[in-house]
């Protein structure tokens, strides 16, 4: 007789079940399948800048993310084990003892995830495959019109070519095992106190008052794309500052894989036939590219992107000034709308993209602080951090990384045209009555 295949899947950064390329394949593939996830207590410890790597927005946003994901694993009959240990601390026992044949899991590529897929494979028999793919992406990297060593630094010259030729794969669909795929199952998803964070009440002013998970990311898409149409203006307002439906706010669940940028796309093209194709309906499917890019710069730079003269290795004489980087956190600058935005950063977890470019410029340009310290403090806080993005994105503004024109924001003149009433700079600089 044969012995049935037993697959494990590992959630990482893609936490669904719709989209899911590594869920899939252990489905197809064999009879048994258990999925497990780790709270991993590194993730919760200070950083050398010394900021908590993932603070309490982010954690409870994950905490519900890891909640949707086991209960909508046991819709198809898989049971998420979850464990707030290393995983190479538990993933090569856990193998062993239940006679897992497969470990299925999404690719990472920066030196942290890498090490620990590392030291996993080290401690874990010769005999047991280890599956990896690349579902995080819009554009697959085998169907890019370029090696990863010679993806362009220039963003407009890596668009045009995928816009020309790269394809955008078809969703990945998962069947349900049978109910006696299920396996005992008494471990527990962390509180935000078991991880050494105080729980929190959403203020109320928020521009992301959504919870975390699949459910949640796929109701979001359901009322900015079909229930209010906001998908037709998104152009026109995404450059706003106050309320949730000036912009998707997609990111967070694209950051720790909720939804995939595919389901995404292939919503707006169904939107593009049903409702209408603009400027709008492009412009979200142009921001997905942006996210593609910063992966395609992580991965072919490594880590570069997290070295202080970043991926164009310049020698900067970048400062490290505690009391002006106690200024700016606390938001408490010369500049007002620098400080509303940081305010709204400290309180919610949450910043405009218009936001973000301000203050980081001002961090990074007018302060000439070190931005890899603006960087790390955002990894903490938003909401929506993704390694890739955060870092493309802070060595972009700092003249470390992909701007071609190495620009500078008049932050006066920004909130002159983006705030001109200082509606958002009252919100979060006025103190609250009570």
């Amino acid at each position: 007789m044969q012995k049935k295949q037993k697959g494990l899947v590992w959630f990482r950064n893609d936490l669904r079940v719709q989209d899911n390329e590594s869920l899939t394949s252990a489905i197809n593939i064999n009879e048994n399948v258990i999925a497990i996830y780790f709270f991993d207590p590194r993730q919760f410890e200070e950083t050398q800048f010394g900021f908590k790597k993932t603070e309490k927005f982010r954690a409870k946003f994950l905490i519900e993310s890891v909640v949707a994901l086991r209960r909508n694993l046991e819709k198809l009959n898989i049971s998420l084990l979850v464990y707030q240990q290393k995983p190479e601390d538990v993933l090569p026992e856990f193998i062993k003892k239940n006679e897992i044949n497969s470990l299925y899991f999404q690719e990472e590529w920066t030196s942290e995830e890498k090490q620990i897929e590392q030291n996993i494979r080290e401690k874990t028999e010769a005999s047991v495959e280890f599956r990896t793919s690349y579902n995080q992406f819009l554009f697959h990297p085998d169907s890019i019109p370029f090696d990863i060593e010679s993806i362009p630094n220039v963003f407009t010259q890596f668009r045009n070519k995928c816009e020309k030729s790269a394809r955008v794969k078809s969703l990945f669909v998962s069947k349900s095992k049978s109910k006696e795929n299920l396996v005992s199952n008494d471990t527990k998803i962390p509180t935000l106190q078991d991880l050494g964070l105080e729980d929190f009440e959403l203020d109320s002013r928020t521009a992301f008052p959504f919870r975390g998970g699949e459910d949640a990311a796929l109701s979001r898409l359901q009322s900015y794309f079909w229930d209010s149409e906001k998908l037709s203006v998104y152009k026109l307002t995404r450059n706003g500052l106050i309320g949730a439906d000036f912009s998707s706010k997609f990111s967070p669940w694209l950051a720790n894989g909720s939804i995939s940028a595919k389901t995404i796309y292939w919503e707006i093209l169904q939107y593009e036939k049903e409702v209408e194709k603009n400027e709008s309906t492009y412009w979200l499917f142009f921001e997905l590219i942006w996210r593609d890019y910063f992966k395609y710069i992580s991965l072919k730079n490594g880590d570069s992107i997290f070295k202080i003269g970043g991926i164009l290795h310049r020698d900067y004489d970048w400062k490290n000034n505690k009391y002006a980087i106690t200024k700016w956190i606390n938001g408490t600058t010369e500049q007002p709308f620098v400080n509303a935005n940081m305010i709204e950063l400290k309180e919610t977890g949450w910043m405009s993209n218009r936001g973000r470019q301000n203050v980081a410029t001002y961090f990074a340009k007018e302060l000439l602080l070190d931005w890899r310290i603006g960087a790390a403090y955002f990894e903490s806080l938003l909401l929506d951090y993704d390694v890739h993005s955060n870092y493309g994105n802070w060595m972009y503004v700092s003249g470390v990384g992909n701007d071609p024109r190495d620009r500078k924001f008049n932050i006066k003149l920004q909130a002159s045209n983006y705030d001109g009433q200082s509606k958002f700079q009252n919100l979060w600089l006025q103190n609250k009555l009570f």
